[in-house]
């Protein structure tokens, strides 16, 4: 099975090449690096059966040979990343998706896009299942990721339905662990951070907003088992083990003893959720699928990593 994955180079990109790999397929990762890492697959780099293509998918791509999976993993996908490349957020979104779909198309591919839970806004039904259409503001500043998500979702739908495409669409909520930029602006790798350079845990509003975070390795185990069902309507893949954001402050403060570290409270930024959480009837039911490592020990291998490499660096 030779597969290509776009965005192969960044959080999520990276681990799915690996998988894939580890699976016996080939995989051509396409990536601009704008947000990736070249370091994230650096480890592969001599596996015959990868092939790291510097690239950016808002522009038509024409991969040599067969291609039978394509992923299209590619975009900013936090919210220091997609406010400080709004465009091209857009355009990986509507232009990106367009060509990967088109990819597929030409090589009868199956194509599986990587939403995301943001589809849903600040959401007015909690937990959220995949029925739900949405809370979202398309002209505030998270609306360059949320709506190029939807439209993406859109997109990859009106293939599907059209052009007889196999799609699958996996809406993929906050997810944590190794190869996270410590500088993303995301939760987990900023208290981290912070946390090892003894400054204050900077946390916005009163702490109360909830996320539900999931460990790398199981959101991967979901995406392979998407890849390999027949279910064309959105997936949610998660982990429902809500948390306040205070609460995972205070946790990533216990694994480090004597640190200087306190928090500190900022303004909350504006439409940022309140909860998120996964409704997650449809992965259990069509996939089998739910996650198996729990909080403390996701943070625990998470904050190992991070801690590795301020040793390395």
């Amino acid at each position: 099975m030779r597969a290509l994955i776009t965005g192969g180079a960044g959080f999520l990109g990276s681990h799915l090449c690996d998988r894939l790999i580890a699976e016996g397929c080939e995989v051509l990762c396409v990536d601009n690096l704008l947000t990736g890492k070249a370091d994230n697959v650096a480890h592969l780099k001599g596996n015959a059966r990868f092939t790291l293509i510097q690239h950016d998918i808002s522009t038509p791509l024409e991969p040599a040979g067969p291609i039978d999976y394509v992923l299209h993993f590619a975009s900013p996908a936090s919210p220091v990343d997609y406010l400080k490349y709004p465009i091209q957020t857009l355009k990986v979104g509507s232009l990106g998706t367009l060509h990967a779909l088109g990819i597929a198309k030409a090589n009868h591919a199956k194509f599986l896009l990587a939403s995301t839970s943001e589809v849903y806004g600040d959401p007015q039904v909690h937990p959220q299942p995949e029925s739900y259409w949405g809370h979202v503001n398309p002209v505030g500043p998270r609306g360059v990721y949320d709506e190029s998500k939807r439209f993406a979702e859109a997109l990859t739908m009106a293939y599907h339905h059209e052009h007889r495409l196999d799609t699958r669409i996996a809406r993929i909520f906050n997810c944590y662990g190794p190869r996270m930029r410590m500088d993303d602006g995301r939760a987990v790798p900023t208290f981290i951070g912070q946390a090892l350079r003894g400054e204050p845990l900077t946390v916005y509003g009163d702490g109360a907003q909830t996320r539900s975070f999931c460990y790398i390795d199981d959101l991967i185990e979901g995406i392979w088992r998407l890849m390999n069902s027949d279910v064309h309507e959105p997936v949610n893949l998660g982990n429902p083990d809500e948390r306040s954001i205070l609460e995972i402050a205070k946790k990533i403060l216990g694994h480090f003893n004597g640190t200087a570290s306190r928090i500190e409270f900022r303004s909350l930024p504006v439409d940022d959720p309140k909860q998120r959480c996964p409704d997650l009837a449809r992965a259990k039911a069509s996939l089998g699928w739910q996650p198996r490592v729990g909080l403390e020990e996701g943070l625990g291998r998470t904050i190992a990593w991070f801690q590795q490499l301020a040793v390395s660096s």
